[in-house]
């Protein structure tokens, strides 16, 4: 079938981790057979801020990285939406869109003939309401949303009549572990700063605890601000700067332990919901070691996938016996690894987008 993506990027994923994702399930589609066709537009904010913190050869990096992956372009003050979305069966429209493009492609659907579907990975559902509630959903045949919490949302609210939860998940293709790579560290964090959402938990979680160990540690990541920097300085951690996320993996590899340090809204607002980097890491085969969030779906098994630490103390005690216990470390690596491969990569969302397809009426048939 034909399956068409507007999103806001596929090319640049600098501050947006939506690109990790979408990048792997179009990888798996195209796999399949189907024709997948992907449109972010031409101004997109994270492959604007890309070029100009790398250059313009950081596009033509991810080109090389992810072959058969293509976007196009488009003017996002007059989209031509029957054209983009001409001869499709599945319309997939990002929430990182604007409410103008939304709408017009909701009006455009019954001349279209095609199902279309909203797809929100973000926390504005339950932390600004009333931004969400901008978006016309009237024509929309329903939500992807990437936790329950967020699916009942827009259930409870009005906002659409059908929706299902669809998780991230890795993409297999690119996170694997990396076993013949030489160890330089002994911590990395990839994230950024995160605007204030969880300042005082990077410090509780990871400056202080890599300090008092006087761990060899990295952090990569961008829109770190001049305080973060000191703090990351005088915590004894580099700041490695952005990382393409296709080479996380190597820098994983590279490292003995990563942390999964949560915004606050999926603390506070949305148990469930891990984001992306959790599933990479495990899929890499890095232990990993989280501050406290609700795996409230049964995502994973914590103690087994991965440590939780429920306070900066505790994280520190994890840390510790992770880099001297390789039983420990072998365990969690391994359990971490099983489940990924069994639930959580991005084939199995395919397998779940097209059943929810299969829902709704389309044959999911390649093209």
């Amino acid at each position: 079938m034909r399956i068409v993506v507007l999103c806001h990027s596929l090319m640049s994923d600098w501050n947006h981790g939506n690109a990790h994702f979408l990048r792997g399930v179009v990888a798996d589609l195209l796999e399949r057979g189907h024709d997948v066709r992907v449109f972010e537009p031409l101004d997109a904010w994270s492959r604007a801020n890309l070029v100009v913190d790398q250059g313009r050869g950081a596009i033509d990096d991810v080109q090389r990285a992810f072959p058969t992956l293509r976007s196009q372009v488009y003017d996002p003050m007059e989209p031509d939406v029957p054209a983009m979305t001409d001869g499709a069966d599945l319309v997939l429209v990002h929430e990182w869109n604007e409410p103008s493009l939304v709408a017009a492609v909701g009006a455009h659907k019954a001349a279209g003939g095609y199902t279309l579907l909203f797809h929100d990975t973000h926390h504005r559902a339950a932390t600004a309401p009333e931004d969400m509630a901008k978006y016309d959903l009237s024509q929309y045949d329903g939500v992807l949303a990437f936790g329950e919490v967020i699916r009942r949302l827009y259930l409870d609210r009005g906002w659409t009549d059908r929706a299902w939860t669809w998780h991230e998940a890795a993409d297999a293709r690119v996170f694997h572990p990396l076993d013949d790579v030489e160890r330089t560290g002994d911590l990395v964090w990839v994230g950024n700063w995160g605007d204030g959402e969880r300042t005082a938990e990077l410090h509780e979680y990871l400056l202080d605890p890599v300090q008092r160990l006087d761990l060899k540690a990295v952090v990569h990541g961008v829109r770190y601000p001049a305080d973060a920097k000191k703090a990351l300085a005088e915590a004894g951690i580099r700041y490695g700067g952005w990382i393409a996320n296709h080479l996380a993996p190597k820098a994983f590899a590279q490292h003995a332990v990563t942390v999964h340090v949560p915004r606050r809204p999926y603390v506070e607002a949305l148990p469930g919901i891990p984001t992306i980097r959790p599933f990479e890491a495990m899929a890499c085969g890095i232990p990993l070691v989280c501050a406290p969030w609700d795996d409230a779906e049964g995502l994973f098994t914590p103690g087994t996938d991965y440590l939780v630490a429920r306070s900066g103390q505790e994280m520190q005690s994890h840390l510790r016996d992770v880099l001297h216990d390789p039983e420990l470390a072998a365990s969690l690596r391994e359990s971490g690894l099983k489940t990924i491969a069994a639930r959580h990569t991005c084939a199995h969302r395919v397998d779940e987008l097209l059943a929810v397809a299969a829902e709704l009426g389309i044959e999911g048939n390649p093209a």
